[in-house]
């Protein structure tokens, strides 16, 4: 549920949500995001509440479990990309706080501890 999110992955999905709007502007020329954009929000909003981590996810980047299929997940990097060294001018506590939570150590898989 959208509402129920805890605070660190809220933050997440308000970076992510931020990094596309800045891409889709600059790249799509819209006010607002585009179809494409805005379905790439959606999925990555939607993997984010999947998560099997919950509120101790690492940052994407540093995930052992790549759960974006394979295109989707290319089109992320192509987002931050480019919209990575802009954040610090447009949102700089988001792309602090990012850059604070990629530098954690990833927590052990959620699949192995349930082995256990």
């Amino acid at each position: 549920m959208p509402g129920s999110r805890p605070p660190r992955l809220s933050r997440e999905l308000r970076t992510i949500g931020a990094m596309i709007r800045l891409y889709c502007r600059d790249h799509h020329g819209a006010a607002m995001l585009c179809p494409e954009c805005a379905a790439l929000y959606d999925y990555a909003a939607c993997r984010l509440d999947r998560c099997p981590y919950g509120e101790e996810k690492p940052t994407c980047v540093n995930c052992p479990i790549h759960c974006y299929e394979k295109a989707r997940r290319e089109q992320v990097r192509t987002v931050m990309r480019y919209a990575g060294p802009r954040m610090l001018l447009r949102h700089p506590v988001l792309a602090v706080m990012h850059m604070i939570d990629g530098r954690k150590t990833p927590p052990p898989s959620p699949r192995k501890r349930a082995a256990r």
